[in-house]
């Protein structure tokens, strides 16, 4: 097995379903902790957040009926990997539009991989060299093959990363993503995740 299937594998059995996954940084939350060990009460807060933020989306996003269409026509196994921690915010905003588009279709399942227990597979899938999340791997289990990937953020989103990532992050970066991601209401993820779908 060469070491990408490993790594992929290796994550798959540390991997979580979506509501397992909300359900892991609620209860870490409940001790006072994020979903990476001992990170201290920053990422505490912004897990929080995140939470709040997926619950929100959970609730409140839909997909058009062309998109729900497409879905149903689409008849080829997949699983999505997606690298994540609970105290990111791109992924608060961009996990729970990939969960709501998986449950559409039985061929596709969605696995949650954290990032930090999962090294060897985040340095397969870096960013520009960085450790950027979420990371959406799409993977063949069939012919144990990788079809594409995803992220970390769609594009709007990453244009503002871009122009604003060396200002600084609490002050200027991080409200103006957040308002980007409220203000395009999951469309522009959904979008680019079912463009994937080949």
């Amino acid at each position: 097995m060469d070491k990408l299937r490993q790594h992929i594998e290796e994550g798959l059995k540390n991997s979580y379903s979506y509501t397992e996954y909300e359900k892991r940084i609620e209860s870490l939350l409940a001790e006072g902790k994020s979903t990476t060990k001992d990170a201290g009460e920053a990422l505490v807060h912004f897990s929080k957040l995140g939470l709040q933020r997926m619950k929100r989306w959970d609730k409140k996003f839909e997909l058009t009926a062309d998109q729900k269409e497409k879905l149903r026509n689409f008849n080829k196994k997949q699983t999505w990997i997606v690298l994540a921690e609970g105290w990111c915010g791109d992924a608060a905003h961009s996990v729970p539009v990939i969960n709501k588009i998986a449950e559409l279709n039985k061929n596709i399942k969605l696995r949650i991989v954290l990032r930090e227990e999962n090294l060897d597979l985040m340095n397969d899938f870096l960013t520009n060299g960085g450790k950027s999340i979420p990371k959406m791997i799409v993977y063949d289990p069939e012919n144990k093959r990788v079809e594409n990937t995803w992220g970390p953020r769609p594009e709007g989103a990453k244009a503002i990363f871009n122009n604003y990532r060396h200002e600084d992050f609490m002050e200027v970066l991080e409200p103006k993503l957040q308002a980007w991601y409220n203000k395009d209401k999951g469309k522009t993820t959904a979008k680019e995740i079912l463009a994937l779908l080949s």
